[in-house]
């Protein structure tokens, strides 16, 4: 299996919610971890090729470590968070929320529209440039600011 990393701002919904306005979604988030959205790479150009949906790609056990959750009162400004991940101590995606193509305000805002979010939800945004391919025995370094870490150590089977 060729598996890749995607290192993510996770967002924990804290209260029930449909149809949110953008300017109100921050009064739903309870709080924020580092996630690490692990894909494997063969499975999903395969499903895709064949035109079948190629979200098991993401589903194997293990595949989306996170890391402790921090209270959104710790970060008041979700756009002004780096999100840096290392393997074997060289850093390989390094970005700031601000640079995301959506906000964390417009994602909550266009999921509610289609689902009801609820207490316990979790929102992956999406990963910066950076991706790569992972190798039994790296070892993986998340982070979210300096508000939370998340350590892997990539084993097979």
């Amino acid at each position: 299996m060729c598996l890749h990393h995607e290192v993510e701002l996770g967002i924990i919904i804290g209260k029930k919610g449909r149809y949110i306005a953008e300017e109100k979604a921050l009064q739903y988030v309870l709080g924020y971890l580092v996630a690490l959205d692990i894909t494997a790479r063969d499975i999903q150009y395969k499903a895709k090729k064949n035109g079948l949906p190629w979200t098991i790609a993401k589903g194997f056990d293990t595949f989306a470590p996170l890391s402790d959750a921090v209270l959104k009162e710790k970060a008041p400004h979700p756009q002004k968070l780096d999100l840096i991940l290392k393997i074997n101590g060289v850093t390989k995606q390094n970005a700031n929320t601000n640079q995301m193509i959506y906000s964390v305000e417009s994602i909550i805002s266009f999921i509610s529209e289609i689902m009801t979010l609820e207490r316990g939800d979790l929102i992956l945004t999406g990963t910066p440039e950076g991706v790569g391919e992972l190798k039994e025995g790296d070892i993986l370094e998340a982070r979210l600011g300096s508000l939370c870490t998340l350590t892997v150590d990539v084993k097979q089977g």
